[in-house]
Parts: structure tokens; sequence; C-alpha cells
């Protein structure tokens, strides 16, 4: 007879990035029973990063390498891993109940959201339709099939300069749309950019539209932001870095949101849901970095432990 699956679980890490994974290492070295749900692979964002430079201990680091050993690290105590886009969170009692798009029902004492957030869509027409048909919005997912041909980035940030260098070594041309007249982007990551001569830098400019021949992208239409001239440039992939937005869908009943999504929590990673945590890019920040994620990841995992320990004594 197969064993039963197991439901209930001390703490229940709603993500398995940075953040997630370290929340887990602290909680199940504690000698909790910790399960790490998430929708994909584990490493989250870090599986679309080519190298990481800003990391202590790594003077420079593959995204998925440093994925692995993270995750190699969060379960040597036991924690669990599993399949499971979280679709509801709510709060019955004591325990925190989850129910998932697999169907499983999974309930906790305690619960730690580390969701992340997803790439932000500029919303303009032939952006949905060309949809993994010439637009993305991971370079070292998909740059590889468009090596050898001219590429638009989009956006002016750390992640447009920084994948647009790493698009720079695989396609004839990148192309760097940026809506203001200057980078956002750290100036490191600016240098290391204009090293490459098939990168150009257009500024003032905004995507208005994507256009194709209905099988890929062609070409996408522009407008100057300060002349309002209109322009179209050829293209045949566009890689769209405009910003994130949090993934707290199944989070909005509990009243631990801000007006925009993010959530709402303290220094020690607690949300105004007694046993409810939050950390890394889906928490309200001023900075989210993989450092940032793993001391929010710290911090929870140990407070996950003196929160249930609290309880257990005042139970007794």
């Amino acid at each position: 007879m197969a064993a039963e699956k197991k439901t209930d679980y001390d703490v229940i890490v709603i993500g398995a990035g940075p953040g997630g994974m370290t929340a887990a290492l602290y909680a199940s070295r504690a000698n909790l029973s910790v399960l790490m749900l998430d929708r994909g692979i584990y490493g989250g964002n870090l599986n679309n990063t080519a190298t990481i430079e800003n990391y202590t201990g790594f003077k420079s680091v593959k995204g998925p390498e440093l994925a692995e050993k993270m995750y190699q690290g969060a379960t040597q105590f036991g924690a669990q891993y599993a399949y499971g886009t979280v679709q509801e969170l709510n709060v019955e009692g004591d325990w925190k109940v989850l129910k998932t798009d697999m169907g499983d029902t999974f309930r906790a004492q305690a619960v730690v959201i580390a969701t992340g957030s997803s790439q932000r869509h500029l919303g303009v027409p032939g952006e949905e339709e060309y949809g993994g048909r010439g637009v993305s919005y991971c370079a070292v997912c998909d740059g590889a099939f468009f090596r050898d041909q001219h590429v638009v980035v989009v956006g002016g940030g750390d992640s447009a300069v920084e994948e647009g260098t790493y698009l720079a070594g695989l396609a004839s041309k990148v192309s760097i749309l940026v809506r203001k007249d200057h980078l956002r982007a750290q100036p490191l990551l600016q240098e290391q950019a204009k090293q490459h001569d098939n990168i150009e830098f257009v500024f003032n400019t905004s995507v208005t539209a994507i256009t194709g021949d209905d099988k890929k992208v062609q070409a996408v239409t522009t407008v100057n932001n300060q002349t309002q001239e209109k322009g179209q440039l050829q293209a045949d992939g566009v890689f769209i870095y405009v910003g994130s937005v949090p993934m707290t869908k199944p989070f909005t009943k509990l009243g631990i949101l801000d007006e925009h999504g993010w959530v709402k929590a303290d220094t020690l990673m607690q949300t105004t849901q007694p046993g409810i945590f939050a950390i890394g890019d889906v928490r309200e920040t001023p900075l989210r970095q993989v450092a940032t994620a793993v001391g929010d990841g710290a911090i929870a995992g140990q407070q996950v432990y003196h929160y249930l320990q609290e309880k257990a004594a005042v139970n007794d």
C-alpha cells in the first residue's frame, strides 16, 4: 500500500526562489516540517539570469548554478519540495489552508509568502499576439533563437541593460529603447554595455505597437516622447524589461496588500495576519536583489520558529 500523501506541515513556503529556499533552510534546520511549493523549477528568476556578479561569495556565478547550490542547502535538513500554483490561501482557526491548481490542499501552522514578481507588460497592440513568437521577457531563455539577428530591448533599468549586454553576444545588433533621456541602470552595467559595438541606445522613445506577419515579429512602432515623431524599427525579437508586478493574486482577501498589490511586512517579515510572513520581491522593499531576498528568508525562517514556539507555549 502506498504511503499517504503528507498534507500538514509546520510551515509552508510559497515560492522556491532564493528567499524561499533560505526560509526553508532556516526553518527545517530548527527541526520544523517544511514544504516548499512552487509553480516551476526551484530558483525562480535565478534560472533566467545569465550571470550574477553582486552576490557575496562569488566573483561571478551563473544563475542556474546558484539555484542548484541553494536548493541543495535548502533541502539538506528535510524540507520537501512540490510543484503547484497556490490559488487560495485561507485562515481557518490555527491553520493556514492552501489550495493549488493541482487539486491539492495543504495545511500549515505558518506560511511564508515568497512568490516574487513577474515582468510588467507594455500593454501595446501585438505584445500578447506575438508572445513566444518574437516577444520575450527572458533573454537567457530565448536569446539563442535570435542569433545573428536584430533584437530590440525595451527599458532603461538594470535588467534591460544587463540582458541587452547578454544578447549582444548572440544577436548581430541590439537596440535598447529607453523611455527617458537617460539610463537608470547602475553605472557598472552601463559601462559593460557600452563596450559592445553592436549595442545602440535610443533615448526618449516608447514602443506603441509590435507588428509582424502573423507568424513572427518583424518590427516595432515607436514614438519620440519629446517631438512626438512616429517611427518604425525593424526587429526580429523584442525583449521587454519595464518593471515588475507582484504575484499576490491568491492573497487579496487577507488584507495584507498595499494599494499596488505588494505584501506589507515589517522588519521581522511579519504581515498583519499572525503566522503569515512575506519575503523577497513580493513585499514592499527598496531593493529587489538575490542578497536581500536571502536576508529576508533567513529572518523569516527564524521568526517562524519563534512564532510556533510561542504558540505552543500558550497552548500548553
